[in-house]
């Protein structure tokens, strides 16, 4: 069975919500809308306090390419555009409107009609383009990289496969599993939409072998489309890498900074980010809500919830069960590659995958130690790199060392941080140190 080659890691997995159906979340008092939803530009606000919105209304437009708009979740008045501290730790500016009733624009299709390529024969490649990006879609795996920019290759490159990332590797973490299995139908038809808008006639949806019932349903779904081919993968983290998913599904090598996927051909999607797509162009749905996992060991109701865009956290966590009493962390994502947040007002954003509430034993940190050069973090990293040199480095802030040993390549993925035995702080100082390298380099290029 297919995997990547380099480095990689095997966490405990613990699925407890992976049999948990999506159920729908309830709608907030006040919802709050960041205009920092994606990478790149953020959106420009085309509302003001006062206006009355309803839900699928544009409250803010893209500003430039590499943007995207964002869209009302719920039907009520803008009651102010303010300053909010985000699910990072930054102070962004966002837009906050009164819930009153629940009405949507006359435009979007409710239905649960299920509408294929074949039925919208008028479709070009443009269309498809133009109404993901007019959607405000994201990469829902976390990346939340403006989705249209994938789907429209630079000019000398050619786009020679899509790729689908169904793996869902980090641990805790089952919405993309809950979709596979709720809406194969939906997502096969989102495959063939980005196959038509990029121009390529192979599509994979790649797998991990922990999900046996997603693997037969969509491979019996599959074969109405012979074009896409469902890729059973064995289970490692972290697989679902855009690079690692890569090199499993067509053994391709993706080079180093700045080169990107579309390189050697691929396009990769997440499964969010595909359903998005297909309501989108079929249902004229704008992205305006997620499934998001709440999930955790004392979680009394570990859940799957369609939540709309801008509620609270801490209103998902009270329809799990509540905040259990001996909760240490929250973590926004999974255990992995989440970040804990600071407080527990922050809204749903486009690229909210998870809420894990960790207990006060679970996330305490032991006492970093000297590093012993074991080298099990050489050995882990999937990227290749020495993650104990880059951590150092960043450390002493030796940003000259730090990007001479390839530091923008490292993804973030935590492996290095997991096999130390010495528990030092990786990852948290490699995240500062390509942060301020990326920065230096971006300075160093406008000069």
């Amino acid at each position: 069975m297919k995997t990547f080659k380099i480095g990689g890691v095997h966490p405990s997995e613990n699925k407890f919500s992976a049999a948990s159906p999506i159920r729908l979340a309830g709608l907030p008092k006040q919802a709050v809308f960041s205009l920092y939803q994606h990478i790149g530009a953020p959106a420009k606000p085309v509302v003001a306090k006062g206006d009355e919105v309803k839900v699928g209304m544009m409250l803010a437009e893209a500003d430039g390419f590499v943007s995207v708009p964002v869209h009302s979740s719920v039907s009520g008045k803008v009651s102010k555009i303010d300053a909010i501290v985000d699910a990072s730790g930054y102070r962004r500016p966002a837009i906050f409107v009164d819930v009153e009733g629940d009405e949507w624009v006359e435009t979007i299709d409710r239905t649960p009609d299920l509408v294929t390529l074949a039925q919208r024969p008028e479709l070009t490649a443009e269309d498809i383009v133009n109404t993901v990006k007019a959607a405000g879609i994201v990469g829902m795996g976390g990346a939340t990289f403006p989705c249209h920019v994938k789907l429209t290759p630079p000019k000398g490159t050619k786009a020679e496969c899509v790729i689908i990332n169904a793996v869902e590797c980090e641990p805790y973490l089952t919405a993309d599993h809950r979709l596979l299995l709720e809406k194969p139908d939906e997502i096969l038809v989102g495959v063939d939409l980005i196959m038509k808008a990029v121009g390529v006639d192979k599509g994979y949806i790649g797998i991990e072998n922990n999900k046996p019932d997603a693997i037969a349903l969509l491979t019996e779904k599959a074969k109405a489309y012979p074009h896409i081919e469902v890729v059973p993968l064995q289970v490692k983290y972290p697989q679902g890498g855009e690079k690692q998913l890569i090199a499993a599904v067509t053994g391709r090598e993706v080079p180093a900074p700045p080169a990107l996927p579309i390189n050697v051909g691929a396009v990769v999607q997440n499964v969010g980010t595909v359903f998005a797509i297909y309501e989108a162009v079929m249902k004229n749905k704008p992205l305006f809500e997620r499934v998001i996992t709440v999930t955790g060991k004392e979680v009394q109701n570990p859940s799957n919830l369609l939540a709309r865009i801008g509620t609270p956290m801490n209103q998902l966590i009270e329809e799990c069960g509540g905040l259990p009493e001996n909760t240490g962390k929250v973590i926004g994502g999974g255990p992995m590659m989440g970040k804990a947040l600071m407080n527990l007002d922050v809204p749903v954003c486009k690229g909210s995958s998870g809420l894990l509430l960790m207990s006060e034993r679970e996330s305490r940190r032991a006492e970093p130690q000297p590093c012993i050069r074991c080298a099990k973090c050489v050995s882990a990293c999937p990227m290749g790199l020495e993650p104990y040199l880059l951590a150092t480095a960043s450390a002493l802030r030796n940003w000259e060392l730090a990007e001479d040993n390839d530091i923008t390549s490292c993804i973030e993925c935590g492996s290095c941080q997991f096999t130390c035995p010495s528990t030092r702080p990786m990852l948290d100082n490699i995240r500062m140190g390509k942060t301020t390298v990326m920065a230096l380099i971006r300075a160093r290029n406008t000069k």
